[in-house]
């Protein structure tokens, strides 16, 4: 087989659908070292991700940016991508990031990772709430199958839009490889010069509105005014949308002192992190999956995460899960684990056993099994 990815999620620095992209292509070229895979994308890949696929030598997965029109890589879905394909000879398309050509109904397949847009649209920029109410319906009726990352969300696009059950297949995503526990030795480094200290509550991910980060926010402020504990709050993550208020509140809150602010990290500052972290705390109001605090639990981290679906599937009791509005409640919880030993132990072992049971390799399987069936049924 000839299959082709979209690999314009990979064009910035990676967050979760980039990581998505970027794994999936990884662990489907190790599988099927006989079959060619191509991540397509209208503009030159960054030379970190060029190297990443040098380093795997998978000799069977190509980064293609195709010869086009400035107008094609201005219209890419409509144009230089139908363009591409009409010529490329691809038994089939993979839309990775919620997107695939119009035209091509019998040879594509499409990943929805959440619908955030759509059912928290006070959450979401305007302007991706308007494009995800005209293009998905689209995208949906233009897609041989779908994939999703969760049962959950399996069921909201069939509530949404009707579509046929058997038309969606979960693929469950993973930690990637390099999160591994690390002893505390192995982390001082990257703590010190990160400025984190030795005691510290962690948070990753995209500082935006369905993070939560101001009842996080609450929550510790609540742990440093009622107990004797003074741990760190360190927050890692890219700059979102919709963060002023948050930002402002942070300067004028008499803690702003015991907040470290690190911006996007690497993989291995994050496995640093994740590792070393008293708690590593999650209350976000939705996800489609979650990685954040599965590769944390991959790092033996002690994981407080939101009682929401989606959580109570991919995490299950590895993790304690608190109603995501409750400050108070994520107060405790947090509490509950920095004046238990035996608790957070335990928590980091079952955090640990629990993350075994992901990996890309069996979502590239997983996805495999989805491109042979979807071609075997459209012949």
């Amino acid at each position: 087989m000839r299959i082709g990815l979209d690999g314009f999620p990979l064009l910035s620095p990676k967050t979760g659908v980039g990581h998505y992209t970027f794994e999936l292509a990884r662990a489907l070229a190790l599988l099927a070292p006989s079959d060619q895979f191509e991540l397509v994308a209208p503009q030159p890949f960054p030379d970190t991700v060029l190297k990443e696929i040098q380093l795997n030598g998978c000799e069977n997965l190509r980064a293609i940016t195709p010869e086009i029109s400035s107008i094609g890589r201005r219209r890419w879905w409509a144009i230089g991508l139908p363009r591409y394909l009409k010529h490329a000879s691809l038994d089939l398309f993979h839309g990775t990031n919620y997107e695939v050509p119009l035209w091509n109904k019998r040879r594509s397949v499409l990943t929805i990772h959440d619908l955030s847009v759509l059912t928290h649209t006070d959450k979401d920029p305007p302007r991706g709430v308007r494009r995800a109410r005209l293009r998905l319906p689209l995208m949906v009726r233009s897609a041989g199958m779908i994939i999703t990352p969760s049962e959950s969300v399996k069921r909201e696009v069939v509530d949404k839009f009707g579509v046929e059950v058997d038309r969606i297949v979960v693929t469950p995503e993973a930690p990637r490889a390099a999160f591994q526990p690390l002893v505390p030795e192995k982390t001082v480094a990257t703590r010190r010069r990160l400025g984190v200290e030795d005691d510290f509550i962690l948070f990753v991910g995209t500082i935006e509105p369905r993070k939560n980060l101001p009842t996080l926010l609450r929550a510790f402020e609540q742990i440093l005014r009622q107990t004797s504990h003074h741990p760190q709050l360190v927050i890692a993550g890219g700059e979102g949308w919709q963060t002023d208020n948050l930002f402002s509140g942070i300067q004028s809150s008499g803690f702003k002192d015991r907040l470290c602010l690190t911006g996007y990290l690497t993989d291995d500052d994050l496995c640093a992190l994740y590792s070393s972290c008293s708690v590593f705390a999650y209350p976000s109001v939705y996800e489609g999956f979650g990685l954040p605090p599965l590769e944390a639990m991959a790092c033996g981290a002690p994981v407080v995460a939101s009682r929401i679906p989606v959580f109570e599937e991919t995490l299950g009791s590895a993790a304690c899960l608190i109603d995501p509005m409750n400050a108070e409640a994520l107060a405790e919880s947090i509490i509950k684990i920095l004046d238990d030993k035996d608790y957070r132990q335990e928590l980091s072992s079952r955090s640990r056993e629990w993350a075994a049971k992901f990996s890309w390799e069996c979502t590239a399987r997983l996805t495999m099994e989805v491109y042979r069936q979807f071609l075997k049924a459209s012949r």
